[in-house]
């Protein structure tokens, strides 16, 4: 039986009702000033919607593929992860043309893009290496970044 970690689930529960929330506010000339990007320095709840997304499926992660990570036969697990990954790349790549498919002004980096290609690496990442290989790409791509 899998046991479902409650509040990870109220967590996404959370973020999706937020998220809709600032994608919808009502009338776009009379928003509320929270529901809103921060125009460049700053941040407003709406700006912490993508971060959180990225650290539900990055939590998500062991508890899915901790059975996985000790076969030895991992050859399916990861087919399954990157067929995931591309299903959420599609899916958002589908959504950003819908409705007008509006093939000049089309843009290929979205929101489920980026979760699809951050679940690849990271799942990919969690189930092929240790702890401690973990940790240094972890510093790794932390001092890279700075």
């Amino acid at each position: 039986m899998n046991q479902r970690l409650l509040s990870l689930d109220v967590f996404r529960g959370f973020t999706v009702a937020a998220m809709i929330l600032v994608n919808n506010p009502g009338d776009w000339n009379h928003v509320y000033a929270p529901l809103l990007h921060a125009h460049w320095n700053g941040c407003t709840p709406t700006d912490l919607i993508f971060p959180f997304f990225l650290f539900i499926v990055g939590v998500s992660i062991p508890f899915a593929l901790s059975a996985a990570k000790n076969n030895p036969n991992q050859g399916k697990t990861v087919q399954k992860i990157i067929r995931r990954g591309l299903t959420l790349i599609a899916l958002g790549l589908f959504l950003n043309l819908y409705p007008k498919f509006d093939f000049p002004n089309f843009r290929v980096p979205g929101v489920l893009q980026r979760i699809g290609l951050v679940f690849i690496i990271c799942a990919i990442i969690f189930l092929k290496t240790n702890t401690k290989t973990q940790i240094y790409l972890c510093l790794s791509f932390l001092v890279g970044y700075y």
